[in-house]
Order: structure tokens, then sequence, then C-alpha cells
């Protein structure tokens, strides 16, 4: 839809699986968003509770709402306009939600715009999910409706509905695309991403609370993490030689954002304000990726929907550095910014945000 047909009422919005940090995020860009209402955040286990409890630092925007069981979705599809939807649910349980869902809007004659957060639709095939992540997918019938990819490397929405690649994916492969795309580099990206703890997910374990990541780092699954294909399929379709994406993400004492490091062999020998150069063309018409020959700081990008990118070349070698909020642009923002797309806002709609500083 152009952006001068957009209609002026507000889209109604509904959250499965609103109880974790992803949608806690969303929620917080949702509050100010002006296009979008939010109708109903449904959680199975905290239905009911008072959205502000489980998320105190919204306070003053969203009193007044409640959690609402999942049954609560009903009444947002009883309408004869488009419903957003967005999909918080974890890995391996959001196809079969959401296949429910689409088939109840289709028997009512809605029209649903879904973005889904799991990595239940990422991959090309049902089956390539169930060979990384080792289960059976919920709804295998349900993937021609969906389509995986970045904003910044899609100029429209590929699929009636998006899956939203994961936070690793989105730093490591805005990292690499540039030089993928023009064959600046051999197809073997070396990275190095350390994740903050929200990264681990609301529930905390042995090995994500506090104590243990307090003053602490370390890597985890390295050269077998299960983004890595996600990573190689999108860098793929840009063209050129298959790429390999050899990862090793790392645990960082922080709770928000990603820094990546990705070492390139480049094909020739390059200045760094040559690289530089290629990638601002490359990223000239995205709003949220800024480009520099200085290294990125990631306070710099705390809450903010952008990644900042940063170049250094010599020779045949370069180093590029990138930085992003997990929680925003890895995740509830990336969301956001695809429904801006699908409901036929401008992307930017909500998602200019500043950052917050000496976080």
């Amino acid at each position: 839809m152009p952006e001068h047909d957009v209609p002026e009422h507000k889209v109604p919005v509904a959250i499965l699986g609103a109880g974790g940090y992803v949608a806690g995020e969303l929620l917080r860009l949702l509050a100010t968003h002006p296009r979008f209402e939010l109708r109903a955040a449904l959680s199975r286990s905290q239905a009911g509770r008072p959205l502000v409890d489980a998320f105190p630092h919204l306070r003053g925007v969203l009193d007044g709402h409640r959690f609402a069981e999942t049954s609560a979705v009903d009444t947002v599809l009883t309408t004869d306009q488009p419903v957003a939807v967005f999909a918080c649910l974890p890995h391996g349980k959001s196809a079969e939600r959401i296949d429910r869902l689409l088939s109840q809007a289709a028997a009512q004659d809605t029209r649903v715009h879904l973005v889904d957060l799991s990595a239940d639709f990422r991959l090309p095939t049902a089956a390539d999910y169930e060979a990384v992540y080792g289960g059976k997918h919920g709804a295998p019938q349900r993937y021609v409706d969906f389509g995986c990819g970045l904003p910044e490397l899609s100029p429209d929405p590929p699929s009636t509905h998006m899956a939203h690649p994961g936070c690793f994916t989105t730093a490591t492969v805005l990292a690499c695309a540039p030089a993928q795309a023009a064959g600046l580099a051999e197809p073997c990206y070396r990275v190095t991403a350390i994740t903050g703890s929200t990264g681990s997910g609301k529930t905390p374990s042995a090995n994500t609370h506090h104590p243990e990541r307090h003053g602490n780092i370390k890597a985890y699954s390295p050269l077998n993490h299960r983004h890595a294909p996600e990573m190689e399929m999108l860098l793929a379709r840009l063209g050129g030689q298959p790429p390999e994406v050899c990862l090793a993400p790392h645990s960082g004492p922080w709770s928000r954002g990603i820094h990546a490091t990705v070492h390139l062999d480049l094909v020739e020998p390059m200045t760094t304000a040559e690289l530089t150069e290629c990638y601002a063309n490359f990223y000239d018409s995205a709003p949220f990726v800024s480009v520099s020959d200085t290294p990125p700081r990631l306070k710099d990008v705390v809450a903010t929907h952008r990644c900042q990118i940063g170049l250094a070349a010599r020779g045949r070698r370069a180093v590029v550095t990138a930085v992003i909020d997990n929680l925003t642009k890895g995740s509830a923002g990336g969301a956001l910014h695809w429904m801006n797309r699908l409901c036929g806002f401008p992307e930017t709609t909500g998602l200019e945000l500043p950052g917050v500083g000496w976080s």
C-alpha cells in the first residue's frame, strides 16, 4: 500500500506470549507508536495480571492494561479491519499456535499481518528447521505463508507473514552483507559475537543468572550455533559463492546489546576509506544503519533500533565491527519494522528512538 494511501485509524495489535523480555520490549515500542493500538497481550501464565506488574518500567504509559487469556484473541479477530499479530512464543511452540490463529482468522474472513519472532519459520523448509532444532515442526504447511529476512536487505515484504531473524543473525548479517553482495571478500566469515543476558530470556538458569555472568565472559557453541544456518541462508541470497559463517558466540556481563566482530579476507587489497565507502553506498537507503571508519560503541545503540558498523582494512585483511540492541534491533524493533511495512506505514514509524546514554 503506498504511504499516501495509509488510513488514519489505528491498527489493533495482539501479542502471543506476552510475558517475556522480547514482548516487554515490544510493549515499550507499541506504547508510543502512532499507528498501532494494543488490544490483547496474551499470556497463559500471567493472565489477569496488570502489565505494569510484570514490566514496571512501563508504568505511566500502559497503566490499565492487563494480560489476557489466550482465548481473548477471538475478540481481536472479530473486526472488519486488518489486525497485527506478533508471536513472541518459544522456538518449537510458535508454529502450532500461529496455525490455529491463522485458520481462525481465515474462517472469520479477518485479514491478519503476522510477524513471528521464534525460529519456527526462519529456515528454508520445515525439514531444515527439524535438522537444526531437533524437533518436529508444528505446522509445516504454513511455510508457504512466511518469508524470512532483514528489512535492510528486502525492499518489500517477500511474503504475507514474516519471520524475523535472530539477534545474532541481525548483527552478523548486517556486518557481512555489503562484502558478500559486492564480492569483496572470500566467502568465509569468522565471527565473534558477544551478547547480553537478556538474550537468554526471562527464565534464569545456572549459566545465565547474574552471579555467573557478572564480571565474566565465555564462549558457547563455537562453530555449532543454531543461528549460523540462518546467517548463511540470508547472505547466500545476496549472490556470489554460498558463504560459510564460522561463529563463536559469547555470553557477556551486560544486560542489553550485541557486539559482533567479523574478520574478512579481502579478494583485493583495500584501504579503510575504500571499504567504508563501499559499505556506506550499500546502506545509503537504510535509515537505521550507519557506517564509519571508527569502531562503534555498544552503549550508543542500547534501547535504539540502530545498527552501527565500523570498518578497518589493511591490504587484504579487514575487520568489521557491528553493534545492536538485541531486544530492539535484534528482536522487537525488527518485528515492528516489518509490521510497519506489512501495514503500509512508513518503515521508520515509531522506531526513530534516541539512545539512553550511560546505560
